[in-house]
This record gives structure tokens, C-alpha cells and sequence, in this order.
């Protein structure tokens, strides 16, 4: 069953327009039934455990610095290790799926998420802990632009893509956000060892199912590797996550965040001298040339970090203004988690009814006024949640709008040979994302308070910083409106 594919898929048009009915032999009505459906179901359920390992953690830091004697100071590092290699090595194990076999990338980095959470569920000192975390993160860093490569090479453009992408933002938007609710229920009821250990059955079965199911994808003619390329890549980017959670955890004054931010910006402009010299590239600049490439990612990046850090800015809000407990206030994310869990639905109705460039504008508009409106909460709890909880389900219904999109322009239009490359370009852009938010929001919300902790002061920081996140999101709508081509790029 030949399953590699070098020709470039029928037309359409970068911005999201469907070739036509049919397309690449996609049924028409872009139905998702049999074997199909079961392919999409694999990857769907690794990428929403995937998402959910982000945010799991997040509630069960205090416990499990009390059981495995982590310092205060240290602790961050339970989150920071993973969030290196979770987005530094991205890109660089997109490219290797290219050369190996994305398939085999996926089965192989999944294994590793259940081994690594078995061992982190089990773990008995810091050391060991902080391990499975790195190891979570770099299985996490190879999975997902395995698993959405396989999903783009397994579901022609057309409708069958957009309803798979659609999908697969929601599940992964909603992974976030149930996170943050699991791992508050695992802790207070079971243990947070059990944040870890649900990995372990979900990863078993993954594993044992995907080679089945799942075809084989990869590019009939090998790449090399572009070694030059992928140290520097990899090196910027762990120094610049370094630097932002550094940045989040301490301030943005603070020595080794300059450095890390210094260095990852110098390492990642070597990256793109490289890139021009070099035989093989790692990243074609062709590829980055392409608007619907760069300035796809670079909206997608803004996506994900302002509604990843609202979530944060919330949870603030909740606890040290209204009083919630973390549980309480995990629970109030689900009405968010729905939101997203709609928009993936009608995201691809809206992106086959307009484009995709439409769709990602009023997305965007959609989260914009929905954020603008949280200006509005109070202090009192009964008509403060009355407000928050319709307007993060608006707010995540547009969110996800703006990422289905976002997923469907920066992959559209590549032939199965760069898919790889643009779901890691992708992928890379998400986890930045996501790391990037937390720490700017935070800065905005110390400022806004001066320092201070009591809850007025950290309402009125809240309030500061969700305004900024408004802004943000308005800023994706505009520049998404203005740089977004309605036609093709020429080919590069």
C-alpha cells in the first residue's frame, strides 16, 4: 500500500479557498467514515493528550514540591523543563519525520510520552522528575508535527482537510483547557502522581493501534539534514524560551532572561545566514517567502498566546479577587473548553463558505470584543461569573476559528514533501505562542499593580493586562486582513 506522495496536491488557493468538489479524490460532502475516520480518531486522541500535558500540571506544582522537596525557587523549573524541549526541538524533529518517516516519529515519540510519564508518575526526587519532564517535551516536540504531517498527507485539501484540522484545534484547544480541570480533579481526589500516570493506558493504546491504522508518509527523494541549520535553530529557540519563562518568573530586568533572550535572537539570526548558504536547508527560505508561511505563523503565534494567557490572567482573577479554590477555578475554564470544542466544529463551515483568510479575520474580531468585554468584571462573584463565563465561550469559539485557520493557510498549498516542514513551522509557532503570553501578561499585571498582591491591586493588574490581550487579538484580525493575499503566492 504505497503511501509517500511527491506531486503537489490539487490547487487551492493558500488563503483557504477549496480546490473544488472532489478534489485529490476527497469526497465531496468531506466525510470522515471508515477507515478514514479512524485514522483521524489516532491522531486526534495523541494530540489532545498531547495539549492536555501542557496545563495538567500547572494546579499540582504546590503539592508536588511538598512531596518531592522542591525549593520555591526551583519549582518553576517542573514547567520550564518541559516547555524547552517541547518547543525548542520542533522544528528539528519535523524535519526528521521528513527524512525517517513521520510515522514512525509519531509511534516512536508517543512510546516515549508513556514511558517518560511512567516514570514521572513513580518518581521519588527532583532529579528524576525534571528528567520525564524533559522527556514529555521533547516526545511532545516530535508528536505534533508528526501527527498534523500525517493528518495533512492523509486528508487531501478540500473539505476532508479543513473538517480534520477543525478537529484536531478544537481537541487541542479543549486539551488545554482540560488540563487545567484534570489536574486539579486528579490532585485533590487521587494524587498529583496521577497527572503523570493517565498518560500511560493512553499512550499503550496509541501505540498499539497507529501502526494499524496509519499509513506511512514521507518523501519518495530523502533530505539531508542540514546539521549548521538545525543546531542553530534548536539553540535559538531553547534560549529563547529560557528567556521568556525566566523573563515570567522573575521579570524582564532579570540577568539570565536578557541573556537568554540576547542569545536566542542572535543564534536564530545565524540560523537564517545559514540557511542561505547551505545546499539543503533545513527551512527553504522559498518557504518562508511565502506570505501565507510567514505571516500564517506569525498570527498563529498571536493566537496562541493571548488565549492561553487569558487563562492565566482568569485564574488570577478567580482565586486572588473572587476567592476560588484551584479547583473552582479549573472547573470555570470548562465553559471555555466548550467554546473552543464549537468553533473547531464551524470552523471549517465558515472557512468553505468564505476563506480562510475570512475566517481568521473575524475569529479574531470575535475573541477581540469577547476579551474587551472581561474589562467589565467586577468584584462580586455572582455577577462576575455571569459575564466571564459567556464571554469565554464567545472568546473561544473566535480563538478557534483563528487557529483552524491559521492551521489550514500555513500548510495549504506545500506539496506532501514540505509538509513536514510547515506543520513543524507550525507547531513551533504554537508552543512559542503559548509560552510567550504567560510571561508578557505577567509583566503587565506587576506593573499595573506596582508590586503589589493585595486583591485590589492584582484586580486592577488583571484588568490592565486583559485589555492588552484584547488589543492583541484586534492586532491579529488587522494584520491578518491587511497581509493575507485572497490569491496564491507565485510558486517559489
Amino acid at each position: 500500500m504505497p503511501t509517500t506522495r511527491t506531486s503537489r496536491p490539487a490547487a487551492a488557493d493558500p488563503a483557504g479557498r477549496p480546490p473544488g468538489p472532489g478534489a485529490s479524490g476527497a469526497p465531496a460532502d468531506g466525510r470522515l467514515a471508515g477507515r478514514p475516520g479512524l485514522v483521524l480518531a489516532v491522531l486526534l486522541v495523541a494530540q489532545f493528550t498531547l495539549a492536555v500535558d501542557f496545563s495538567i500540571l500547572n494546579v499540582a506544582l504546590p503539592d508536588i514540591g511538598d512531596g518531592l522537596g522542591f525549593s520555591l525557587a526551583n519549582l518553576q523549573w517542573v514547567a520550564t523543563a518541559f516547555a524547552l524541549a517541547a518547543a525548542g526541538f520542533t522544528l528539528f524533529f519535523g524535519r526528521i519525520g521528513d527524512m525517517i518517516g513521520r510515522k514512525r516519529i509519531f509511534v516512536g515519540s508517543i512510546a516515549l510520552l508513556g514511558a517518560a510519564s511512567l516514570a514521572g508518575g513513580l518518581a521519588t526526587t527532583p532529579a528524576v522528575l525534571l528528567a520525564a519532564r524533559v522527556a514529555q517535551g521533547l516526545a511532545t516536540a516530535a508528536a505534533t508535527p508528526a501527527g498534523l504531517a500525517l493528518l495533512t498527507t492523509s486528508f487531501p485539501e478540500g473539505p476532508l482537510r479543513r473538517r480534520a484540522l477543525g478537529a484536531n484545534g478544537a481537541l487541542m484547544s479543549a486539551g488545554f483547557t482540560t488540563g487545567a480541570i484534570l489536574g486539579g480533579v486528579l490532585t485533590d481526589l487521587l494524587s498529583w502522581r496521577w497527572a503523570f500516570l493517565v498518560n500511560v493506558p493512553v499512550a499503550l493504546a496509541v501505540v498499539l493501534i497507529a501502526p494499524a491504522v496509519i499509513s506511512e508518509s514521507r518523501p519518495a527523494v530523502r533530505p539531508r539534514l542540514d546539521i549548521p541549520g538545525a543546531l542553530t535553530v534548536t539553540g535559538g529557540l531553547l534560549a529563547l524560551v529560557f528567556g521568556l519563562t525566566q523573563a515570567g518568573a522573575h521579570g524582564w530586568g532579570d540577568g539570565p532572561a536578557v541573556g537568554g533572550l540576547a542569545a536566542g535572537a542572535a543564534l536564530l539570526a545565524a540560523f537564517f545566514l545559514v540557511e542561505r548558504r547551505v545546499a539543503a536547508p533545513l527551512v527553504p527560505l522559498r518557504t518562508l517567502r511565502r506570505r501565507t508561511v510567514a505571516w500564517g505563523n506569525a498570527l498563529g503565534l498571536l493566537a496562541f498566546a493571548t488565549e492561553t494567557s487569558l487563562v492565566y490572567l482568569l485564574t488570577l482573577y478567580l482565586q486572588k479577587t473572587l476567592g476560588f479554590s484551584p479547583l473552582a477555578a479549573g472547573a470555570s475554564f470548562g465553559v471555555l473548553g466548550l467554546g473552543t470544542v464549537a468553533g473547531g466544529l464551524l470552523a471549517p463551515r465558515v472557512v468553505a463558505a468564505t476563506s480562510a483568510r475570512t475566517a481568521l479575520v473575524a475569529g479574531a474580531l470575535v475573541q477581540a470584543a469577547s476579551t474587551a468585554a472581561l474589562l467589565l468584571l467586577g468584584t462580586t462573584t455572582g455577577p462576575a461569573l455571569g459575564l466571564l463565563l459567556p464571554a469565554t465561550f464567545v472568546g473561544g469559539v473566535g480563538n478557534m476559528l483563528a487557529i483552524v485557520a491559521f492551521m489550514i493557510t500555513a500548510t495549504s498549498g506545500l506539496p506532501d514533501t514540505e509538509q513536514g516542514l510547515a506543520t513543524g513551522l507550525a507547531s513551533m509557532s504554537q508552543q512559542v505562542g503559548i509560552t510567550l503570553g504567560t510571561p508578557l501578561m505577567s509583566t503587565v499585571v506587576t506593573a499595573a499593580a506596582s508590586g503589589a498582591t493585595t486583591p485590589a491591586a492584582l484586580h486592577h493588574g488583571v484588568t490592565a493586562a486583559i485589555a492588552v490581550n484584547a488589543g492583541l487579538a484586534l492586532l491579529t484580525a488587522l494584520l491578518a486582513a491587511a497581509f493575507l493575499r485572497r490569491r496564491p503566492d507565485p510558486a517559489a
